[in-house]
């Protein structure tokens, strides 16, 4: 896995669910972590106290177990990092293992199965819910596009036309 990668993942997830980002020293801790670094050695790295580096690496872990909705230690991060990297849906013909220059939405299916309504044809559509599905898919080019995704990704994705997402702002 790289780091870089890692650290970027962690921290959207972070900001998702928390609005903050990491700060330097819990990026220093993730990545001690990973490297199956003491405590005492990522503190001489940061420049701080062993007890310092230890007390943030406890509030990080259990502030990851919340983001990550499953328990966080220092003997799990990988392992848990890796499932959560798993959660994504890999775009085009990119090795999902491969993060240098994949494009991924990560997500999480909050379903225990995948829902199977059939739309009821008899009746009319609801304009509506097409308005709310339409304001959702502008919203979702838009933070798309802040991923680096092209219009033509964006409008597979969608399952727009990809007239319709290069006139969308």
């Amino acid at each position: 896995m790289d780091t870089a990668h890692i650290l970027q993942f962690v921290d959207e997830a972070l900001n998702a669910k928390t609005g903050k980002h990491l700060n330097d020293l819990q990026r220093k801790i993730i990545e001690g972590i990973l490297k199956r670094q003491k405590y005492s050695d990522i503190a001489d790295t940061y420049g701080c106290t062993p007890g310092h580096a230890k007390d943030i690496g406890y509030e990080l872990l259990q502030l990851l177990s919340e983001v990550f909705d499953e328990p966080v230690d220092k003997g799990n991060l990988e392992s848990v990092l890796e499932r959560q990297l798993n959660l994504n849906i890999n775009l085009g013909d990119r090795n999902t293992t491969n993060f240098g220059n994949s494009n991924t939405i990560n997500y999480i299916n909050t379903c225990s199965e995948v829902p199977t309504t059939t739309p009821d044809k008899s009746q009319p559509p609801n304009p509506e819910s097409q308005g709310n599905n339409n304001q959702v898919k502008i919203e979702a080019v838009g933070k798309l596009r802040q991923l680096g995704l092209s219009d033509e990704q964006i409008a597979e994705v969608l399952g727009l036309a990809l007239e319709v997402v290069k006139q969308m702002d």
